[in-house]
C-alpha cells in the first residue's frame, strides 16, 4: 500500500495495490496488518454507507467528542468527493488548518482522518457512494460539527453557498471560533 501523509501528517491519503486483468480489478480496501504497517493501529467497529444524490452536497463537518471520538478511513465506491479534514486539537501546531484530497471510485485511494479532526466531504460528481470505517459507534449525545464554510477556516470548497446541497443540521453548526475545547 502506499501512503502519502497531508500537510498534516496524522491525516493520510492511502492506495491499495490494485490488481488489473481484462476481467476489471482486486483490492484489498482493508487489511488490519498492513494498516498498523503504515502506523495506524485502530479497531474499526462499524461500517457507514453513504449516497449522495447531487454534485455539490456537502456533509460537516462532523465530529464525536470523547470518550466517543471516531477515526475515520474513507472510500469512495462510485464518484469523487473532496475530503476535508480540519484539526481542533488545542494546543496543536496545526490547530485551525484542514487538509483536503480528492477521493474517488477510478482512483481506488482511501483517507485516513484521526478522531480529533473534524470531516467533512463534498461530491464532485452525482450519484456519489461513500463507504467509510468508524472506530467508535455513533453517539447522538456526542455528535458535533463546525460551520462548513466558515470563513475563519478558509476551505476552498468546490461549491458555493447558492448551488450547495446541504442538510438543516449541518446549516446550523457553529462556527470555529465558537466550539469548545473537547480535544487536546
Amino acid at each position: 500500500m502506499e501512503v502519502e501523509k497531508l500537510a498534516i501528517p496524522e491525516v493520510m491519503v492511502l492506495r491499495p495495490v490494485r490488481h488489473q486483468d481484462d476481467r476489471g480489478f482486486f483490492c484489498e480496501t482493508y487489511n488490519r496488518r498492513t494498516l498498523a504497517e503504515c502506523g495506524i493501529e485502530t479497531e474499526f467497529v462499524q461500517d457507514n454507507h453513504a449516497l449522495s444524490r447531487r454534485k455539490g452536497t456537502v456533509r460537516g463537518l462532523h465530529f464525536q467528542i470523547p470518550p466517543f471520538g471516531q477515526d475515520k478511513l474513507i472510500r469512495v465506491a462510485r464518484g469523487a468527493i473532496l475530503d476535508v479534514a480540519v484539526d481542533i486539537r488545542v494546543g496543536s501546531p496545526t490547530y485551525g488548518r484542514h487538509v483536503s484530497a480528492v477521493i474517488s471510485a477510478s482512483e481506488g485511494n482511501q483517507i485516513f482522518v484521526p478522531a480529533c479532526f473534524a470531516h467533512g466531504i463534498a461530491t464532485l460528481e452525482p450519484d456519489t457512494e461513500v463507504i467509510y470505517k468508524v472506530s467508535n459507534h455513533y453517539s447522538a449525545a456526542h455528535d458535533r460539527g463546525v460551520l462548513w464554510n466558515d470563513p475563519d477556516l478558509g476551505i476552498d470548497w468546490p461549491v458555493g453557498d447558492a448551488d450547495v446541497t446541504l442538510s438543516d443540521k449541518d446549516r446550523a453548526q457553529p462556527r470555529f471560533a465558537d466550539i469548545e475545547d473537547w480535544f487536546r
